[in-house]
C-alpha cells in the first residue's frame, strides 16, 4: 500500500470526505470495499446503483429497452446483462448510448447518497471513475492495483469470459500506468487476503486522520 498525498481533507461543506475506489476489471475492488465496510465505513457502489436503476419499471430500464429493443431482455423480463455486455464491447456507438442513459442517473443517485452519508468518510466504488470523468465526485482516489495476468486469470475464473472478451473490456478501461499516476493511494492485490486486509486497515487509520477523527 502506498500513499502519495498526505494533506488533511475533511470533504466539503455538505458531506464527509469521499474516497473514490477504482481499479481495472478483476482487481479486487469489491473485496477491498468489503473490508472497509467491515470497519463500519459507508460504501456507495456505482455498479450496485446501476443494478437498482435498471430493474423493470425503472425509467432507465424503459430507456434501455426503447434503445436496444426486446433483444436485450431475458426470458424473465429483466435485462440480459450478458447480451448487453457483448453488444457494447463490440459496438462503440451502442456503448455510448448505454452510458448516456445510465451515467447521469448513477451520478445523481450517488451524489445524493454521498451527501447523506454519516460515516467519518465514505468509499465510493466507481470502476470507471477516470474513464467517465467523475473525479469531481471524490476527494481522493484509491486504486486497487494488480497485474494484467492476474486480472485475466481472475476474470476468466469469475465470469467465464473468453480471452478476447477480457481483452476488449480491458482496452475500454484506463491503462494501468494512467490509473496509478492518477492515484492518491494504492493498494496492491498481488498477495493474499491477509495482506489486502492489512493495507485496508492502514488506510482506514489514515483516512480517519484526514477526516479529522
Amino acid at each position: 500500500m502506498t500513499s502519495q498525498k498526505n494533506q488533511a481533507h475533511t470533504g466539503n461543506k455538505t458531506r464527509p470526505l469521499v474516497i473514490g475506489l477504482t481499479g481495472g476489471i478483476g482487481s479486487g475492488k469489491s473485496t477491498v470495499a468489503g473490508y472497509f465496510a467491515d470497519l463500519g465505513i459507508t460504501i456507495v457502489d456505482a455498479d450496485q446503483l446501476a443494478h437498482a436503476l435498471v430493474k423493470p419499471g425503472k425509467p432507465a430500464f424503459d430507456s434501455i429497452v426503447a434503445t436496444f429493443g426486446n433483444a436485450c431482455l431475458s426470458p424473465d423480463g429483466t435485462l440480459d446483462r450478458a447480451w448487453l455486455r457483448h453488444r457494447i464491447h463490440t459496438n462503440p456507438e451502442d456503448k455510448h448510448k448505454l452510458e448516456n442513459i445510465l451515467h447521469p442517473a448513477i451520478r445523481a443517485l450517488m451524489t445524493d447518497l454521498l451527501n447523506k452519508s454519516e460515516s467519518p468518510y465514505t468509499i465510493a466504488v466507481i470502476p470507471l471513475l477516470l474513464e467517465t470523468g467523475q473525479t469531481g465526485l471524490v476527494d481522493r482516489i484509491l486504486v486497487v492495483d494488480v497485474s494484467e495476468a492476474q486480472q485475466r486469470t481472475r476474470v476468466a475464473s469469475r465470469d467465464g469470459l473468453s480471452d478476447d472478451e477480457i481483452t476488449s473490456i480491458m482496452k475500454s478501461q484506463t491503462d494501468r500506468s494512467t490509473r496509478l499516476s492518477s492515484a492518491d493511494d494504492v493498494i496492491s492485490n498481488e498477495q493474499d487476503l491477509d495482506s489486502l486486509q492489512a493495507q485496508v486497515e492502514t488506510l482506514h487509520r489514515h483516512y480517519l486522520e484526514l477526516a479529522g477523527h
